[in-house]
């Protein structure tokens, strides 16, 4: 049928639903934009003082506010303006009218004023939210929209009352910094090392004293009936700075000397004193299941940069320092007393032999028993088990094995065979990890 003739009335309807499906578009843009933007990233741009970064920090603070009104004043826009249209297509087309105004409201009205303004909202989150906000802020402070706002706001909690829904949804948790640190350093946004910081510290949070202490076999002391000058002279050749003392057994610690101290009382004249009489600072306790990361404070209040960690019995359960606090932080630090130890070599692939070449390490590589089973698998980058009660790689092998094994037994744990290289004792000291095969 031909068209007919556009009268004025057609052309007011016309303009109408120009007005109508232009509203829908930028309302359709500003849904998209504020509901991506998260409130870490509106804190951003506020501190980058970005124009309309207020309005943005404001409304992604409380996303159901402006997310109900903005749904329903585009549903408003977007049934006016297609029935208008069928008002329009059928003056012009009669009968057709149906066909044409479905078609034009699917394909055109559609793509024009849904989908494109959504997906530039997508590309251009950040432009499209400090664009859009300012003037959401201001449609929302008319009283008969921030009336049905609140309306549909209560609806909404209380038809989502029984999924158990609540207002902590919008909440950045830990597993999200975590998330985004690591595609932030993927994007080359952030260093390699800065992400493994961040990693660090919020996995500090979960780390107990226990996972991280010098457990009590491995903890160098003094006596307390020994000289300035004897125990100044063992400092050296232990090539450390600080040391427990004990007073009658390991479980009886009665104060902590360091190189400072013993140089200034050499200095006085008391060399040849034994500690005990001059007089020890008092030692600090802490139970091994304190969090690592309540020390930091403590280190700082107390001035102290060792403490006892006991356990329940109240028994010496091992010694814990700021060293090894920073060293969960950033990795091993060298003492200043040691010396520096040579590069170990790497054993050589044996002709023929199909076992991949670990990207940096190479394989086999020896790891001390005594080293944390996280720490191993981050440093090695393995995947040993670390689901069991075992905190070292020799308390894995004591385990797995069921007793103490001999040096040179093996065990299969996963894809690894583990090869005891070194026992003292009823210790596990030493272990090679090899690949068993090819990874598929």
């Amino acid at each position: 049928m031909i068209a007919q003739a556009w009268q004025q009335t057609d052309w007011i309807l016309l303009g109408t639903v120009v007005v109508l499906l232009s509203l829908s578009g930028f309302l359709a843009l500003a849904e998209t934009a504020l509901v991506r933007m998260t409130r870490s990233k509106a804190a951003a741009l506020a501190d980058d003082k970005r124009r309309g970064s207020q309005a943005v920090l404001r409304l992604s603070a409380s996303p159901d506010e402006f997310l109900n009104p903005l749904l329903l004043l585009i549903l408003v826009c977007q049934l006016v303006s297609a029935t208008l249209v069928g008002v329009l297509a059928e003056h012009q087309f009669g009968a057709a009218g149906l066909v044409v105004a479905t078609v034009t409201e699917v394909v055109f009205i559609f793509v024009v004023f849904e989908a494109i303004p959504k997906n530039f909202a997508v590309i251009h989150a950040d432009s499209s939210a400090l664009f859009a906000a300012p003037i959401v802020e201001m449609i929302l402070s008319f009283w008969p929209i921030k009336v049905i706002a609140g309306i549909l706001l209560n609806l909404a909690k209380w038809v989502l009352k029984p999924f158990g829904v609540n207002d902590d949804s919008h909440k950045v948790t830990e597993s999200e910094i975590i998330a985004m640190a690591s595609i932030a350093e993927k994007d080359k946004s952030i260093q390699e090392h800065e992400r493994d910081f961040i990693h660090s510290v919020l996995e500090m949070g979960d780390t107990l004293v226990k996972e991280v202490m010098v457990p009590r076999v491995d903890m160098t002391c003094v006596d307390s009936s020994d000289t300035v000058q004897e125990v100044l002279d063992f400092a050296m050749t232990a090539e450390k700075s600080r040391f427990p003392v004990t007073g009658e057994d390991i479980d009886d610690i009665i104060g902590v000397v360091n190189l400072r101290w013993m140089l200034q009382q050499i200095r006085k004249g008391n060399g040849d004193k034994t500690i005990a009489e001059i007089g020890l600072k008092e030692p600090q306790f802490v139970p091994e299941t304190r969090k690592v990361a309540s020390l930091i404070e403590e280190f700082n209040q107390a001035r102290h940069h060792l403490f006892i960690v006991v356990d329940e019995y109240g028994g010496t359960a091992g010694i814990i320092t700021l060293e090894d606090v920073l060293e969960e932080l950033v990795g091993d630090l060298e003492s200043e007393l040691a010396e520096p130890q040579p590069i170990s070599e790497r054993r050589a692939l044996t002709e023929g032999d199909e076992r991949p070449v670990h990207p940096t390490l190479g394989w086999p590589r020896t790891v001390s028993g005594r080293m944390n089973i996280d720490d191993a698998n981050d440093e090695f980058e393995v995947d040993l088990p670390t689901d069991g009660s075992w905190d070292t790689v020799a308390g894995l092998v004591l385990t797995t094995v069921g007793g103490v094994p001999g040096v040179g037994a093996t065990l299969e744990v996963g894809q690894y065979l583990i090869t005891v290289s070194k026992v003292d004792r009823h210790r596990v000291e030493e272990v090679t990890i090899d690949l068993l095969a090819r990874d598929s």
